[in-house]
């Protein structure tokens, strides 16, 4: 009976910790993702592959670019506390929820249904190196 009654009080006592790493991430706001982003080029994977790189340029202008492949301009801006792009390719807005996430960022896609997460997986001050026939000197 006793040795039942202490691994419940470690258990309440353990409660509070677990409860609070259970609790969802608090999305960035649009300045504290500009903050974060502005002048990076950064590398997502998705489920341990790299899904590809998008770099972040003044005025929220974006270069993404699926690995391997061609590199599409665009824009981002904040809206009912989404972060959300479009592309001159395909101008729908994609609209994400962004937190960090061990210092990186991490993003959920909101509007496919499958809940698509991309991390942060490396961050460099270079452009976004292009492929396809846009490239030039």
């Amino acid at each position: 009976m006793r040795r039942l009654a202490r691994q419940l009080a470690l258990c309440l006592m353990l409660l509070p910790t677990a409860l609070a790493a259970a609790e969802p991430p608090v999305p960035m706001t649009g300045a504290e993702f500009e903050a974060y982003t502005r002048g990076k080029t950064l590398t997502f994977s998705q489920r341990g592959e790299v899904y590809g790189a998008e770099q972040y340029l003044p005025g929220r202008k974006v270069r993404w670019a699926f690995k391997g492949d061609t590199c599409r301009d665009g824009t981002w801006y904040e809206e009912a506390g989404l972060i959300c792009f479009t592309y001159t390719y395909d101008p729908t807005p994609q609209c994400w929820n962004f937190w960090r996430q061990d210092g990186r960022l991490t993003g959920l896609f909101i509007g496919d249904g499958s809940g698509s997460e991309l991390s942060e997986v490396a961050q460099s001050p270079d452009p976004l190196a292009c492929a396809g026939p846009d490239v030039g000197v």
